[in-house]
């Protein structure tokens, strides 16, 4: 009886040492980097702590939240990595749950606490600018909703939403991706040198049901005012491929690129009429869009949606959500024309859903919604190559993903 009971207390002490080990895993803003990701399983926010010498990935210990007040979906930080803003959508499994905007402070620790939430109805995708000002959110509805951003990550909706523009003939439109232009370039790199950032912003927003792309002005004030695509066509945005699913801007305001689903699956490239690109077909720097002359739209995957253009300009990649993969891209800085990454793409997990870059270019990660877990990757900068890493094990139906 006493060595069953030697036993049994040798047994608690081990448990009792490794739930300790698990509640104080280190997060050192130094060495490492954070990530973090909506679980829709468990409707939580989880973050990790990842070794910036060697990818090595702990999950901080909050297992048991903080939860999220609603199915959450994709997720950013703002540029300080200080807040996470989580696009929530109302559900009958959570009692009470709301559609909108759920925020939460980062702690030193690299734990997660929620601040709040705003009401969005619809709420599908988010954006936040480079200075961290303006919070933008599109709806599956069609309409465009700006926060500008005060203490303690508190929103403030700036007029009223603007609804996409009806198209002539065409149907209904629905917000799927946006993307907003810098004003700030990080002062380590040279990559946006001799191009001076703009004072104030551009959105980009996609229209899937119409497929186009259309430009907004964003003003000092966060309100948005539509650019035309030209003079002369009937239509307001730019046409892409079917069923633009994803926009990127090139970080130093050079080029857009679009994702097209099926049936295309393609990569639409623009020029933005601005800085260096002014040209015969870009006369005036109003960030308008041209198509990147030459073979473009480009061939993609299966199903390409969220992209992401590499922080030193150089790259852009491409998650093909109907075959599980990622796709790379070498782009001409001078043209913006795209190069496919020789080799196979990589494998991603089931059904990918978000990318993100870390902003020094060391690191990649991908939420895979259908494998419980998040795909690593290391990035040789001069190259852009991929390097595979072990998936990072998640809770069920990590729905987006984050870097600071």
């Amino acid at each position: 009886m006493r060595k069953r009971f030697t036993w049994f207390a040798a047994t608690l002490v081990l448990i009792a040492f490794g739930l300790l080990m698990a509640c104080s895993v280190k997060y050192a803003p130094n060495n490492d980097a954070l990530l973090v990701s909506p679980s829709q399983g468990q409707a939580v926010m989880q973050s990790f702590s990842v070794d910036l010498q060697n990818g090595h990935v702990a999950q901080i210990y909050n297992v048991n939240g903080p939860p999220t007040p609603g199915i959450p979906t994709s997720v950013v930080l703002d540029p300080q990595g200080q807040h996470a803003y989580v696009v929530v959508q109302q559900n009958t499994v959570l009692p009470g749950s709301i559609s909108g905007i759920a925020t939460f402070n980062i702690l030193s620790d690299g734990k997660l606490a929620n601040v709040g939430h705003t009401l969005v109805p619809d709420a599908r995708v988010l954006a936040i600018d480079s200075a961290g000002k303006f919070l933008f959110v599109a709806t599956s509805s069609g309409s465009v909703y700006v926060f500008s951003i005060g203490a303690n990550a508190s929103l403030t909706e700036v007029g009223k939403p603007t609804s996409l523009p009806a198209q002539p003939g065409g149907q209904p439109p629905s917000a799927s991706a946006l993307a907003v232009t810098p004003t700030v370039y990080p002062s380590q790199f040279a990559y946006c040198s001799g191009i001076t950032p703009p004072k104030t912003e551009t959105l980009y927003v996609a229209d899937s049901v119409n497929y186009l792309i259309l430009t907004y002005a964003v003003s000092s004030s966060g309100n948005l005012q539509l650019i035309p695509f030209n003079q002369t066509s009937t239509s307001s945005g730019i046409p892409t491929g079917t069923v633009p699913s994803g926009v990127a801007v090139d970080p130093c305001n050079r080029f857009v690129y679009v994702s097209n689903a099926q049936p295309n699956n393609t990569i639409s490239a623009y020029t933005i009429c601005y800085g260096v690109s002014l040209t015969a077909a870009c006369p005036s720097a109003n960030f308008s869009l041209q198509p990147v002359a030459g073979v473009a739209p480009y061939p993609a995957g299966d199903s390409p949606g969220p992209l992401l253009v590499d922080p030193f300009g150089n790259y852009l990649y491409v998650v093909d959500q109907g075959s599980n993969q990622i796709s790379g891209y070498k782009i001409s800085s001078a043209t913006g024309a795209l190069t496919p990454f020789t080799g196979a793409p990589l494998a991603t997990n089931l059904e990918p859903t978000a990318i993100a870059i870390r902003s020094d270019d060391s690191y990649m990660f991908v939420s895979n919604l259908n494998s419980a877990n998040i795909s690593e990757f290391a990035i040789t900068p001069a190259t852009g190559i991929l390097t595979p890493l072990p998936p990072i094990t998640s809770f069920n139906y990590p729905s987006g993903v984050a870097v600071k």
